[in-house]
C-alpha cells in the first residue's frame, strides 16, 4: 500500500524567478512551462526568492522542473541543494551545471570531443590582461563578455585597441572572457536526450545579439529551420551532440554557435536551463523535431519523472 501510493504520478514543482540578473525572464519562463505541464501533470509553480530551496517541497511527492537562469538558478547551486534534498528534477546535475555555466570550461571540455571553438582570453578582474597584449593574440574585432553569465549580460563588441582598453578599465568585478568575434550567422540547437532537433538562426537587426535583441519583440528575426544547406546542418548538429556529451549534461539543454562566412561553426556556449516561453529558442528548435510546446515540455520531464519512479519503487 505504502509503495504504490509513493510510485503514483508526482507533482511538478517549476521553479521561477531567482536573484540572478534574468529574473525577469525567468519568471515569464516559469509561468509558460507551468501552464504547459499542468495539461499533463499536477503542477505548482514556485516563486523562487533567495538563494535557497522554497519552502513547500517534498522530495516524495514532488519533482522540480526549474527555469532559474543564470547564477544560483543554472551554475549547479540549485541543484546541488535539491541533490541534498532527495528531491529529483530535470535537466543538468550539479556537476555539468557548475562547468557549462562557466564558459572557458566548457569550451575546453567541447574542445577534447573535437568541437571547434573561439580563440580567447580568460581573465580575473583583479589581473586584467593589457589591450596592447590581447590584441597582438587575438586581433582588434574581439567580443568582450562576463565568463559566467547567461543572456548576453554584460556583452560588448570592440573593434578598435582604444575601445578594448576603455571597456577593459571599466570592469571592475568578476571572471571575464574577450573572444576573436567570428563574423557570421548565430545558430542554436536544442538537445533532448543526447539527440539535436532543429536549428535555429538568430538574425539580429542591430547586428548583435545582445540583452536587449534577445527581449524586445521585433529586434530579431528568427529562421526555424536555420535556412543553411544540409553539410551545416549536419555538422552544427554533430558538434551539440558531442558539446553536450563532452560535458557531462542530462536530460536537455540548448547549445549555441557561429556559423562563419568561410565555413566552420564554432561554439559560443552551453545553455542548460534556456529560456522556456513558447517562443523561445528551445521550443523554436523543438518545433522543427514535431514537438510542440506541451509535447516539448512533457519529453523534458520525462526522465526526472522516471528517476523519481525508479527511486520510489515499491
Amino acid at each position: 500500500m505504502g509503495g504504490q501510493a509513493l510510485n503514483h504520478t508526482p507533482i511538478i514543482a517549476v521553479l521561477a524567478g531567482g536573484t540572478s540578473a534574468e529574473r525577469e525572464v525567468s519568471l515569464g519562463s516559469g509561468r509558460a512551462s507551468a501552464i504547459a505541464l499542468a495539461r499533463s501533470y499536477p503542477t505548482r509553480l514556485f516563486e523562487v526568492n533567495a538563494d535557497a530551496l522554497p519552502a513547500g517541497l517534498d522530495p516524495a511527492r514532488h519533482v522540480v522542473f526549474s527555469t532559474l537562469h543564470g547564477t544560483f538558478g543554472e551554475d549547479g547551486g540549485m541543484q546541488r541543494l535539491l541533490d541534498a534534498a532527495g528531491i529529483h528534477y530535470g535537466g543538468c546535475d550539479a556537476a555539468s551545471s557548475a562547468l557549462t555555466m562557466d564558459k572557458t570550461r566548457t569550451k575546453l571540455a567541447a574542445a577534447a570531443r573535437g568541437v571547434r571553438v573561439v580563440p580567447a582570453v580568460t581573465f580575473d578582474w583583479r589581473s586584467k590582461p593589457t589591450a596592447d597584449a590581447v590584441v597582438a593574440q587575438l586581433g582588434e574585432n574581439l567580443v568582450v563578455k562576463p565568463n559566467a553569465e547567461g543572456s548576453s549580460v554584460g556583452l560588448a563588441l570592440t573593434a578598435t585597441r582604444a575601445e578594448l582598453a576603455a571597456k577593459l578599465d571599466a570592469i571592475t568585478a568578476g571572471s571575464w572572457l574577450i573572444e576573436q568575434r567570428i563574423i557570421g550567422r548565430e545558430l542554436s540547437v536544442g538537445v533532448l536526450g543526447g539527440r539535436a532537433m532543429g536549428i535555429v538562426e538568430v538574425r539580429p537587426k542591430s547586428g548583435v545579439y545582445d540583452f536587449k535583441s534577445k527581449y524586445t519583440a521585433g529586434m530579431t528575426e528568427y529562421f526555424a529551420p536555420a535556412p543553411i544547406g544540409d553539410a551545416p546542418t549536419t555538422e552544427v548538429q554533430r558538434a551539440a551532440e558531442a558539446a553536450f556529451a563532452g560535458c557531462g549534461c542530462r536530460d536537455y539543454a540548448r547549445v549555441d554557435f557561429m556559423l562563419s562566412a568561410d565555413g566552420p561553426a564554432y561554439l559560443l556556449e552551453i545553455n542548460t536551463l534556456p529560456g522556456m516561453k513558447e517562443t523561445s529558442l528551445l521550443p523554436m528548435s523543438a518545433r522543427c523535431a514535431g514537438l510542440d510546446f506541451t509535447a516539448l515540455v512533457r519529453e523534458l520531464i520525462a526522465p526526472a519523472i522516471g528517476r523519481f519512479r525508479a527511486n520510489h519503487a515499491p
